[in-house]
């Protein structure tokens, strides 16, 4: 079952949120440069025809890329442990699901956004964000309704 968030809850979470976002990104650079060095590697090796490899450093070459990735995976797991949706790992774009009218939506955040100031519909997407205003404030919860 997804959870709920109110607007209050989401917003306690974006400090938190906002340093596994970075922490995530600093992490994909650094799975992409080590990517980059064992395609590099292996473009090297195949033209050479395998001669002259030097294992150890073939290994070490995978191991940090295959470490940069599981600490990136880790972040990532971290960040959707909190009930939030991780949307674009770029924009820094996250969903929080909530209710509004006894329909599930989504408070939008993005990296940068002081606040939570939007929501959308499930299938509007980023491209149909609304401003939250004081209908939205006074007919969405996190859920509790359905809890009782």
């Amino acid at each position: 079952m997804a959870r709920y968030f109110t607007l209050a809850e989401a917003e306690e979470l974006l400090p938190a949120i906002e340093r596994y976002i970075r922490q995530a990104q600093s992490m994909r650079e650094d799975f992409e440069r080590a990517d980059s060095v064992v395609r590099k590697f292996n473009r090297n090796v195949a033209m050479s025809g395998g001669s002259f490899v030097n294992l150890n450093r073939a290994h070490a070459l995978r191991d940090q890329r295959e470490s940069s990735l599981k600490r990136l995976q880790g972040i990532i797991e971290s960040l959707t442990d909190s009930g939030c949706q991780l949307k674009d790992l770029d924009k820094g774009l996250i969903d929080f699901p909530t209710l509004y009218q006894g329909e599930e939506v989504l408070l939008c955040w993005k990296l940068g956004e002081s606040g939570i100031s939007y929501w959308h519909g499930l299938e509007e997407g980023y491209q149909g964000r609304k401003e939250i205003d004081d209908h939205f404030r006074a007919n969405h919860n996190g859920g509790e309704e359905e809890a009782s």
